[in-house]
């Protein structure tokens, strides 16, 4: 079982930058990839970005290559979402969630954080 808690979500102004965080409790955290996932009003959760358990591989979604970066500290049971150059359509309830190595689905989820940029 691995229960996640991501925070720092918030109001920012276009241009800006903001950082969230996924805290994982669990003793297996470094056995399972992570991803950050968005939904905003009326449309359908994405897949923005992810991490391997290792930290070793990474993957974007088009819409955010260049602005966004992640990163995991596996001895702290965190992962991080880096968001630069934020604009308005990146407006939505960001959530964190993680899958077992080896397996497609993601089956644990945060409770989501919600970052709202102004034009």
């Amino acid at each position: 079982q691995v229960q996640l808690v991501e925070s720092g979500g918030g109001l920012v102004q276009a241009g800006g930058s903001l950082r969230l965080s996924c805290a994982a409790s669990g003793r297996t955290f470094s056995s399972y990839g992570i991803g950050w996932f968005r939904q905003a009003p009326g449309k359908e959760r994405e897949l923005a970005i992810s991490i391997s358990p290792s930290g070793g591989s990474i993957t974007y979604a088009d819409s955010v290559k260049g602005r966004f970066t992640i990163s995991r500290d596996n001895a702290k049971n965190t992962v991080y979402l880096q968001m630069n150059s934020l604009k308005p359509e990146d407006t939505a309830v960001y959530y964190c969630a993680a899958r077992l190595t080896g397996r497609v689905t993601y089956v644990y989820w945060g409770q989501g954080t919600q970052v709202t940029v102004s034009s």
